[in-house]
């Protein structure tokens, strides 16, 4: 059963992905098993390659695709994701002890039950974030926002990897 979730939403290109990258490599060799869960908003997007034999299984009907190789499992399933619930996702990453989501700015980043980690690139970034995102465990990125006087830490997420870790830390129902 999964019994954390954080988001970690922001503009792009503002570090969302190495926060990740970062908690992630941190929090496994503590000993979590980590789901992470991107979206991705660009349309037409299809993490399948054209030509190649599951992309011809899609094309010629299949709605779920599994793909098996020696170190992963794939699966993907074509269908309509406008109306996917967040708990849905959420369902298909059972058995991890944490799960970060990237992104998600409308159904994560507004829900005041899941808390975020808002990666910025500006002190205007982070003083709008903070009007929109409940709860803010911290902000991440590489430049400094320290002159916002927020009571939310800002923390460099290459040069102080142990402190936001012990913050998510902190975070995760055992």
């Amino acid at each position: 059963m999964i019994t954390t979730v954080i988001a970690v939403v922001g503009n792009k290109s503002s570090g969302k992905t190495t926060t990740i990258e970062v908690l992630t490599k941190e929090l496994t060799e503590r000993g979590y098993k980590i789901a992470a869960v991107k979206h991705v908003p660009e349309p037409n997007f299809t993490i399948d390659t054209e030509e190649k034999d599951t992309w011809r299984f899609a094309q010629s009907g299949a709605k779920t695709i599994v793909s098996v190789s020696s170190d992963e499992i794939a699966t993907i399933e074509k269908m309509d994701t406008t109306s996917i619930s967040l708990q849905e996702i959420l369902r298909r990453c059972r058995g991890s002890d944490l799960v970060f989501l990237e992104g998600f700015k409308k159904s994560a980043g507004r829900n005041c039950d899941i808390p975020k980690i808002v990666a910025v690139r500006s002190a205007e970034d982070a003083f709008e974030a903070s009007k929109t995102f409940k709860p803010i465990l911290a902000f991440t990125g590489l430049h400094s926002i320290e002159t916002l006087n927020s009571n939310v830490p800002y923390i460099n997420i290459l040069e102080n990897t142990e402190k936001i870790v012990n913050i998510v830390e902190k975070n995760v129902k055992k």
